[in-house]
């Protein structure tokens, strides 16, 4: 047995032999350790005391593993959950890890897992790093991670004295720490709030994320931003291209190797899971990883340990796996060009960041983000603006780069302006560029209402526009307008979609895209109104 620990856990689970197992193999451990047998028994323990961390069953006889994590929420505690639940059961563990658990384990349990998990959440494994401080309560090493480069979380407890003051005594916790990644990424569009608020939930936890998005979505801005306001804030976060590393340095690169372990290897050398231990292994591009690479990376994601070439024993890791992919995984699964128990491991929480024709609202505030650090970064001031048929230009623009495109837009134009606005024309985007492609219901509402405005001017002046009853469909109106608009211009330039759509700065792609979906036929005999389609059901001619 190890030496004594100031380490107490609490297990729950109603099974007296598992929790006599559990017991017994935690006390080898050196940790101090009660147990309970259900919801209202491990409650009891919990009034009475204060716990490093609590490991709990999922099934018990009074409810479940996520009621205890919930009471444990709602009373603003420290103690860090582990759960455990039955095997196969993913759908429970992913609702454990967004109720708040540290992380999860599998039934039939693997006592060598089991204790690294525990060692994990208490900051134990070999090399982890001091995540707890001998002065915190031994379940506040979320803090001690923090404490060094950032303030202390909200709910922080500095003292055990303070533990037990009355809650209407202690000092008003300090304000949550943001972080820069989390300030970079601009926009308040619904889509991106949730984006913010998911990160926010699973930087609780120790659960494996996939973030997938188009490429230049900021998948990676992202995983940053998950790491800096999780506990392993201020231990190392590591980025790795799968796709950029050849396939045959791909296990050396992630696992290290040992001297002489093949020709050149000349000393001793650390993989990225070595490099990132205590901290977060981000894998950009994963769905890029040869199969056998995938089966090594399984055993290590599934074991906490890596073996480096050229070595005989495993060597254990704490990290935390953050990935991400433009591909479909899923996809990729079926046909079986990705491991199905790779993708459920590392798929166990999933962030989707959604691409900026999903988000044009954000468009003004992301260009005004991207010009001052742009503009700052080459030493102008005051950065330059963008002028409205600019902005319109852009909001015409279906950016397959995303935001990693208009980055890339931004610069050439702040180059080529030369003055404190950038026009439609700086931005070299050739009219025959801008189109819609499949995405035109989320690029229409911007160009939509520019040509309800333009329709609704001379009305406006009318002392009687002001009376007219709101419509009580929106969209059928806005569309009953722009098929109006079209009609006209089409009967104007004698049924030319070319000279129609020139007319109105759009280009015949548009037009097609405007006509397809409203339902516009051009005949022998003229315009002809029929059932609208989706454009992106039939090819483009």
């Amino acid at each position: 047995m190890t030496s004594p620990s100031h380490f107490s856990l609490l297990v729950v689970d109603d099974e007296p032999d598992l929790r006599t197992l559990y017991e017994l193999t935690l006390l080898r451990e050196g940790y101090d350790v009660e147990t309970a047998g259900s919801v209202d028994d491990a409650w009891l323990h919990l009034k009475d005391r204060t716990y490093s961390a609590v490991i709990t069953d999922m099934r018990l006889p009074d409810g479940t593993g996520l009621d205890l994590l919930r009471r444990i929420e709602e009373a603003g505690r420290r103690e860090r959950a582990i759960v455990i639940t039955a095997y196969g059961s993913a759908e429970g563990a992913v609702e454990a890890l967004k109720a708040g658990a540290y992380d999860y384990l599998t039934k039939p349990v693997d006592l060598k897992q089991f204790r690294n998990v525990v060692a994990s959440a208490l900051g134990r494994l070999p090399g982890s790093g001091p995540t707890v401080q001998p002065n915190l309560l031994p379940g506040s090493s979320r803090d001690a991670a923090r404490s060094a480069p950032r303030p202390a979380a909200p709910s922080a407890l500095p003292t055990v004295a303070a533990s037990a003051a009355p809650a209407e005594s202690r000092p008003a916790a300090p304000a949550a720490p943001v972080s820069i990644s989390l300030r970079r990424m601009a926009g308040g569009s619904g889509s991106m709030q949730q984006v913010r608020d998911l990160i926010d939930k699973v930087a609780r936890s120790m659960a494996p994320v996939l973030i997938q998005g188009e490429s230049g979505t900021g998948k990676e801005l992202v995983a940053r931003s998950i790491h800096e306001v999780s506990a392993r804030a201020g231990q190392p976060f590591v980025a790795v291209n799968c796709s950029a590393i050849p396939e045959n340095l791909l296990e050396a690169e992630f696992f290290g190797y040992r001297k002489g372990a093949f020709t050149g290897a000349a000393e001793d050398r650390e993989g990225f899971f070595q490099a990132a231990r205590g901290g977060t292994l981000f894998l950009d591009e994963i769905g890029d990883l040869p199969l056998s690479m995938q089966s090594k990376l399984l055993r290590s994601i599934q074991e906490r340990a890596v073996r480096p070439v050229g070595a005989v024993a495993e060597v254990a890791v704490d990290v935390r796996i953050l990935s991400a992919t433009h591909k479909d995984l899923g996809a990729e699964v079926h046909a079986s060009r990705f491991r199905q128990d790779l993708y459920y491991r590392l798929n166990v929480i999933q962030v989707r960041v959604p691409s900026l024709r999903e988000r044009l609202v954000d468009l003004p505030e992301i260009c005004t983000r991207v010009l001052e650090r742009i503009a700052a970064d080459a030493g102008v001031s005051p950065p330059p603006r963008l002028t409205p048929e600019a902005l319109a230009r852009l909001a015409r623009y279906p950016f397959p780069g995303n935001v990693r495109e208009l980055e890339n837009l931004l610069h050439r134009a702040l180059a080529l302006s030369g003055g404190e606005l950038i026009d439609a024309l700086d931005l070299g985007l050739p009219e025959s560029e801008v189109g819609l492609d499949s995405q035109y219901d989320a690029v229409a509402t911007l160009d939509t209402q520019t040509a309800v405005a333009e329709a609704m001017k001379a009305p406006a002046e009318s002392p009687r526009a002001s009376e007219a009853a709101l419509p009580t469909d929106l969209a059928a109106h806005l569309d009953d307008v722009e098929r109006d608009i079209l009609v006209r211009a089409l009967e104007h330039y004698r049924y030319n979609r070319t000279a129609a759509g020139a007319s109105m700065g759009l280009s015949l792609r548009q037009m097609r895209y405007r006509m397809a979906r409203l339902g516009i036929h051009v005949a022998d005999q003229g315009v002809t109104i029929g059932e609208p389609h989706d454009p992106s059901e039939s090819p483009a001619d």
